[in-house]
Protein backbone atom coordinates (compact mmCIF):
# COMPACT_ATOMS: atom_id res chain seq x y z
CA UNK A 1 0.00 0.00 0.00
CA UNK A 2 1.55 3.67 -0.83
CA UNK A 3 2.38 5.38 2.42
CA UNK A 4 0.59 8.16 1.74
CA UNK A 5 -2.78 6.10 2.04
CA UNK A 6 -5.78 7.60 3.51
CA UNK A 7 -6.30 4.59 5.55
CA UNK A 8 -5.32 1.02 6.12
CA UNK A 9 -6.56 -2.54 6.02
CA UNK A 10 -5.11 -4.00 8.67
CA UNK A 11 -4.69 -8.06 9.38
CA UNK A 12 -2.26 -9.87 7.31
CA UNK A 13 -4.05 -13.44 7.04
CA UNK A 14 -7.49 -15.02 5.79
CA UNK A 15 -10.89 -13.48 6.15
CA UNK A 16 -12.53 -10.24 6.76
CA UNK A 17 -9.80 -7.79 7.85
CA UNK A 18 -10.09 -5.03 10.45
CA UNK A 19 -10.34 -1.37 8.68
CA UNK A 20 -8.37 1.74 10.34
CA UNK A 21 -8.92 4.95 9.16
CA UNK A 22 -5.87 6.86 8.87
CA UNK A 23 -6.70 11.11 7.67
CA UNK A 24 -3.73 11.89 4.98
CA UNK A 25 -2.78 14.70 6.87
CA UNK A 26 -1.31 12.60 10.36
CA UNK A 27 2.64 13.98 11.03
CA UNK A 28 4.90 11.34 11.69
CA UNK A 29 4.50 11.10 15.85
CA UNK A 30 6.72 9.62 18.28
CA UNK A 31 4.80 7.23 20.77
CA UNK A 32 5.77 6.37 24.01
CA UNK A 33 3.78 3.34 26.09
CA UNK A 34 4.99 3.63 29.57
CA UNK A 35 4.31 2.92 32.96
CA UNK A 36 6.54 2.91 36.27
CA UNK A 37 4.62 0.08 37.52
CA UNK A 38 5.94 -3.26 35.65
CA UNK A 39 3.81 -5.84 34.78
CA UNK A 40 0.39 -3.95 33.06
CA UNK A 41 1.61 -5.38 29.87
CA UNK A 42 3.61 -2.33 28.28
CA UNK A 43 5.70 -4.51 25.77
CA UNK A 44 2.48 -6.18 24.24
CA UNK A 45 0.70 -3.09 23.98
CA UNK A 46 3.89 -1.10 21.71
CA UNK A 47 4.66 -4.22 20.13
CA UNK A 48 0.40 -4.72 18.82
CA UNK A 49 -0.03 -0.96 18.27
CA UNK A 50 3.34 -0.66 16.12
CA UNK A 51 2.04 -3.59 13.51
CA UNK A 52 -1.37 -2.33 13.47
CA UNK A 53 -0.29 0.82 12.04
CA UNK A 54 2.36 -1.19 10.16
CA UNK A 55 -0.47 -2.78 9.00
CA UNK A 56 -2.32 -0.26 7.69
CA UNK A 57 0.53 1.40 5.78
CA UNK A 58 2.50 3.55 8.05
CA UNK A 59 6.50 3.08 8.16
CA UNK A 60 7.25 1.78 11.87
CA UNK A 61 9.62 1.94 14.35
CA UNK A 62 9.78 0.57 17.47
CA UNK A 63 12.37 1.58 19.91
CA UNK A 64 13.12 -0.84 22.99
CA UNK A 65 14.43 1.41 25.54
CA UNK A 66 13.64 -1.48 28.86
CA UNK A 67 16.71 -2.58 29.59
CA UNK A 68 15.01 -5.92 29.88
CA UNK A 69 14.77 -6.09 26.24
CA UNK A 70 11.26 -7.88 25.65
CA UNK A 71 10.69 -6.42 22.23
CA UNK A 72 13.73 -7.16 21.11
CA UNK A 73 13.27 -10.88 22.34
CA UNK A 74 10.03 -10.97 20.69
CA UNK A 75 11.59 -9.57 17.32
CA UNK A 76 14.31 -12.15 17.59
CA UNK A 77 11.98 -15.18 17.69
CA UNK A 78 10.04 -14.32 14.63
CA UNK A 79 9.96 -16.82 11.46
CA UNK A 80 8.25 -14.36 8.95
CA UNK A 81 9.52 -11.09 7.26
CA UNK A 82 9.02 -8.18 9.85
CA UNK A 83 6.13 -5.81 10.14
CA UNK A 84 8.47 -3.01 11.48
CA UNK A 85 12.09 -2.23 12.45
CA UNK A 86 12.67 -2.70 15.89
CA UNK A 87 15.75 -1.36 17.68
CA UNK A 88 17.23 -1.14 21.35
CA UNK A 89 17.81 2.13 22.68
CA UNK A 90 17.85 1.87 26.85
CA UNK A 91 19.73 4.62 27.89
CA UNK A 92 19.18 8.35 29.06
CA UNK A 93 19.95 10.17 26.61
CA UNK A 94 17.20 8.44 24.48
CA UNK A 95 15.36 11.86 23.68
CA UNK A 96 18.51 13.95 22.13
CA UNK A 97 19.44 10.34 19.95
CA UNK A 98 15.89 9.49 18.78
CA UNK A 99 15.17 12.53 16.44
CA UNK A 100 17.96 11.43 13.70
CA UNK A 101 16.28 7.61 13.70
CA UNK A 102 12.65 9.17 13.88
CA UNK A 103 12.92 10.84 10.86
CA UNK A 104 12.82 8.35 8.37
CA UNK A 105 9.18 6.80 10.28
CA UNK A 106 5.54 7.92 9.72
CA UNK A 107 5.40 6.39 13.53
CA UNK A 108 7.85 5.37 16.20
CA UNK A 109 6.81 3.77 19.03
CA UNK A 110 8.78 4.01 22.63
CA UNK A 111 8.40 0.81 24.70
CA UNK A 112 9.64 2.23 28.08
CA UNK A 113 11.18 0.81 31.48
CA UNK A 114 9.47 0.68 34.38
CA UNK A 115 11.15 1.49 37.74
CA UNK A 116 13.72 3.47 36.09
CA UNK A 117 12.72 7.54 36.29
CA UNK A 118 15.61 8.33 33.89
CA UNK A 119 14.90 5.90 31.33
CA UNK A 120 11.29 6.61 31.82
CA UNK A 121 12.28 10.84 31.96
CA UNK A 122 13.67 10.47 28.90
CA UNK A 123 11.06 8.20 27.08
CA UNK A 124 8.32 11.09 27.31
CA UNK A 125 10.43 14.11 26.58
CA UNK A 126 10.98 11.88 23.58
CA UNK A 127 7.40 11.70 22.60
CA UNK A 128 4.64 13.60 21.13
CA UNK A 129 2.30 10.76 22.47
CA UNK A 130 2.01 9.01 25.93
CA UNK A 131 0.29 6.32 26.54
CA UNK A 132 -0.29 4.67 30.12
CA UNK A 133 -1.57 0.81 29.71
CA UNK A 134 -3.41 0.96 33.52
CA UNK A 135 -4.66 -2.45 34.69
CA UNK A 136 -8.08 -2.45 35.81
CA UNK A 137 -7.16 -3.32 39.32
CA UNK A 138 -6.75 -0.23 42.44
CA UNK A 139 -3.34 -1.11 42.77
CA UNK A 140 -2.42 0.05 38.95
CA UNK A 141 -4.34 3.18 39.99
CA UNK A 142 -2.81 3.69 43.01
CA UNK A 143 0.82 3.43 40.96
CA UNK A 144 -0.76 5.64 38.36
CA UNK A 145 0.69 9.16 40.05
CA UNK A 146 4.17 8.29 39.40
CA UNK A 147 4.04 8.07 35.98
CA UNK A 148 1.91 10.89 35.82
CA UNK A 149 4.14 12.70 37.89
CA UNK A 150 6.84 12.34 35.56
CA UNK A 151 4.55 13.94 32.27
CA UNK A 152 4.15 16.43 34.64
CA UNK A 153 7.86 17.27 34.80
CA UNK A 154 8.07 16.61 31.63
CA UNK A 155 5.62 19.41 30.30
CA UNK A 156 7.42 21.73 32.05
CA UNK A 157 10.25 21.32 29.60
CA UNK A 158 8.02 20.36 26.68
CA UNK A 159 3.89 21.72 27.48
CA UNK A 160 2.95 20.64 24.23
CA UNK A 161 3.44 16.66 25.31
CA UNK A 162 0.19 14.94 24.99
CA UNK A 163 -1.05 11.97 27.21
CA UNK A 164 -3.59 9.46 28.04
CA UNK A 165 -4.19 6.23 30.14
CA UNK A 166 -5.16 3.09 28.02
CA UNK A 167 -7.22 0.42 30.46
CA UNK A 168 -5.77 -3.03 29.27
CA UNK A 169 -6.76 -6.38 30.42
CA UNK A 170 -9.65 -5.49 30.94
CA UNK A 171 -12.33 -8.30 31.87
CA UNK A 172 -14.95 -8.94 29.34
CA UNK A 173 -18.32 -8.26 30.67
CA UNK A 174 -17.57 -6.81 33.60
CA UNK A 175 -17.93 -3.09 35.02
CA UNK A 176 -14.38 -3.08 36.39
CA UNK A 177 -13.20 -1.35 33.40
CA UNK A 178 -15.68 1.24 33.90
CA UNK A 179 -14.88 1.27 37.46
CA UNK A 180 -10.86 1.97 36.66
CA UNK A 181 -11.59 4.75 34.17
CA UNK A 182 -13.84 6.28 36.89
CA UNK A 183 -10.82 5.97 39.49
CA UNK A 184 -8.40 7.53 36.41
CA UNK A 185 -10.20 10.89 36.23
CA UNK A 186 -8.61 12.45 39.45
CA UNK A 187 -5.69 13.05 36.82
CA UNK A 188 -7.45 15.35 35.11
CA UNK A 189 -4.93 16.27 32.70
CA UNK A 190 -4.74 12.72 31.63
CA UNK A 191 -7.75 11.56 30.30
CA UNK A 192 -8.72 7.99 29.72
CA UNK A 193 -9.19 6.92 26.20
CA UNK A 194 -12.17 4.97 25.25
CA UNK A 195 -10.42 2.08 23.41
CA UNK A 196 -10.14 -0.34 26.24
CA UNK A 197 -8.51 -3.66 25.36
CA UNK A 198 -9.65 -6.98 26.58
CA UNK A 199 -7.63 -9.97 28.45
CA UNK A 200 -7.36 -12.72 25.57
CA UNK A 201 -5.59 -15.48 25.21
CA UNK A 202 -4.18 -14.45 21.66
CA UNK A 203 -1.95 -11.64 22.69
CA UNK A 204 0.41 -14.57 24.73
CA UNK A 205 -0.40 -17.53 21.80
CA UNK A 206 0.86 -14.78 19.32
CA UNK A 207 3.56 -13.39 21.09
CA UNK A 208 5.08 -16.89 21.33
CA UNK A 209 5.31 -17.01 17.83
CA UNK A 210 6.90 -13.82 17.32
CA UNK A 211 4.10 -12.28 16.07
CA UNK A 212 1.46 -9.44 16.30
CA UNK A 213 -2.44 -10.06 17.06
CA UNK A 214 -2.90 -8.40 13.45
CA UNK A 215 -1.25 -11.97 11.78
CA UNK A 216 -2.15 -14.93 13.77
CA UNK A 217 -5.66 -13.62 14.29
CA UNK A 218 -6.90 -10.67 11.81
CA UNK A 219 -10.29 -11.17 12.25
CA UNK A 220 -10.73 -11.58 16.17
CA UNK A 221 -12.22 -9.14 18.62
CA UNK A 222 -8.61 -8.15 19.98
CA UNK A 223 -7.43 -7.25 16.47
CA UNK A 224 -10.86 -4.56 16.47
CA UNK A 225 -10.18 -3.50 19.78
CA UNK A 226 -6.39 -2.36 18.46
CA UNK A 227 -8.25 -1.19 15.47
CA UNK A 228 -9.99 1.27 17.54
CA UNK A 229 -7.06 2.46 19.61
CA UNK A 230 -4.70 3.15 16.57
CA UNK A 231 -7.75 5.24 15.32
CA UNK A 232 -7.66 7.34 18.13
CA UNK A 233 -3.55 7.35 18.83
CA UNK A 234 -3.42 8.61 15.31
CA UNK A 235 -6.30 11.01 15.55
CA UNK A 236 -4.11 12.80 18.40
CA UNK A 237 -6.14 10.49 21.05
CA UNK A 238 -9.69 11.95 20.31
CA UNK A 239 -11.35 14.86 21.42
CA UNK A 240 -10.11 14.28 25.18
CA UNK A 241 -6.50 13.43 24.23
CA UNK A 242 -3.80 15.91 23.57
CA UNK A 243 -5.36 19.49 22.72
CA UNK A 244 -7.95 18.69 26.56
CA UNK A 245 -4.97 17.14 27.93
CA UNK A 246 -2.44 19.72 27.67
CA UNK A 247 -4.82 21.94 27.85
CA UNK A 248 -5.94 21.14 31.58
CA UNK A 249 -2.27 21.15 32.12
CA UNK A 250 -1.45 24.32 31.00
CA UNK A 251 -4.76 25.59 32.72
CA UNK A 252 -3.24 24.29 35.84
CA UNK A 253 0.07 25.48 36.03
CA UNK A 254 -1.39 28.94 35.03
CA UNK A 255 -3.70 28.98 38.09
CA UNK A 256 -0.80 27.88 40.60
CA UNK A 257 1.05 30.93 39.33
CA UNK A 258 -1.28 33.10 39.66
CA UNK A 259 -1.88 32.02 43.08
CA UNK A 260 1.55 32.15 43.70
CA UNK A 261 1.36 35.40 42.79
CA UNK A 262 -1.28 36.92 45.12
CA UNK A 263 0.30 35.32 47.91
CA UNK A 264 3.74 37.31 47.72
Amino acid sequence: MPESAPYGIVGLGQGRRVEVQIPETVAAMIIGVLNQKGGVGKTTVAINLAATLAGAGRRVLLVDADPQGSALAWSSTREREPLFAVVGMAKPSLHRELSGLAKDYDAVLIDGAPRVNDLGRAAILASDIVLIPVQPSPYDVWAAVDTVELIREARQFRPEIAAAFVINRMIARTAIGRDAAAALAQFEEVPVLGAMLVQRVVYAESAAKGLAVIEAAPTSDAARELADLARQVTGRLGAGGKEEGAAKAKAKAKAQAKGEGKAA
